[in-house]
């Protein structure tokens, strides 16, 4: 394929990119009933275009793919590789963001408890600890229950239905206490206990989450240096090795070996993340 050809190809998906993205009202929805597999992973991760912008960027580098995989002479078969790169980018971002909120959540109880034992209103003073709060992701279930309570639903009431829309556990069992205890009609210094024991958990939490993670960077870093040195070394045995240079080069190779190792080496990466979460968990 010449030179030209490949421009003109990368122009037209630029353009198609361009229309689609701007032909795309922002926020916009698809109208099908099942939700889409990315809505959570974008939501929390802050992406503000829409799901249909976001597809519209999948099939940009789908495209790009294509016409890479055309010029440079990599296997087509790899291509459904860059259709899901982008959910496991995005899904990656989001993983951060809920991280930064479960760390910042601890410090919205203690403020909390703080507005709540200067004489405020419990009202009074989750707003206030939510304004306060720097990562609107950690503030977004209180805040949500805090516009219920605005537009008439009790607080326990909206309070228990944030709770259950919280991915994190612990901060569905905080705010879940919480309600209880406003149910339960407790006064307000039994309140600020109740909310004081609730942080004390969370930051005990956090601390054995610290030491997990500690414990676990060795593995970690051993991951990135296996993930890094097995195509460094298939790279360096084909420049020196003539025949498994034409093995590779051969069709099994491009068709077979080479994407069943790509493959192979993001599993790895994606179950070694899931064992590390399911011990934070």
């Amino acid at each position: 394929m010449s030179i030209q050809i490949v421009g003109a190809l990368a122009a037209a998906t630029a353009a198609i990119a361009v229309v689609l993205g701007l032909s795309l009202r922002d926020g916009a929805r698809p109208r099908a009933g099942l939700p889409h597999p990315d809505a959570s992973a974008l939501r929390d991760a802050g992406w503000a275009g829409g799901v249909r912008r976001w597809e519209a960027v999948r099939a940009a580098v789908v495209l790009s793919a294509l016409v890479s995989a055309a010029a440079l002479g990599i296997p087509a078969a790899l291509v459904p590789v860059a259709a899901v790169a982008p959910s496991i980018w995005i899904r990656l971002r989001a993983e951060a963001a809920r991280d930064r909120a479960r760390r910042a959540f601890g410090r919205i109880l203690a403020g909390t408890e703080s507005a709540l034992r200067s004489g405020l209103s419990l009202p009074d003073a989750l707003r206030r600890a939510t304004d306060a709060a720097a990562d609107g992701l950690a503030s977004r279930p209180l805040a949500d229950a805090l516009r219920a309570f605005d537009l008439g639903a009790s607080l326990d009431t909206s309070l228990m239905t944030a709770a259950r829309s919280c991915r994190d556990e612990r901060a569905r069992v905080a705010i879940g206490s919480l309600a209880l205890g406003i149910a339960e009609r407790l006064p307000r210094e039994r309140l600020a206990d109740l909310i004081a024991a609730v942080a004390d958990r969370v930051a005990f939490e956090e601390r054995l989450e610290d030491e997990v993670r500690a414990r676990a960077a060795g593995a970690r870093q051993q991951q990135r240096l296996l993930a890094v040195l097995v195509p460094a070394l298939a790279t360096y045995l084909a420049l020196t090795m003539p025949t498994l240079a034409a093995t590779l080069a051969s069709d099994v190779g491009r068709f077979v070996l080479i994407p069943a190792a790509v493959m192979l080496e993001v599993a790895g990466v994606i179950l070694g993340r899931r064992v590390l979460r399911g011990a934070l968990r």
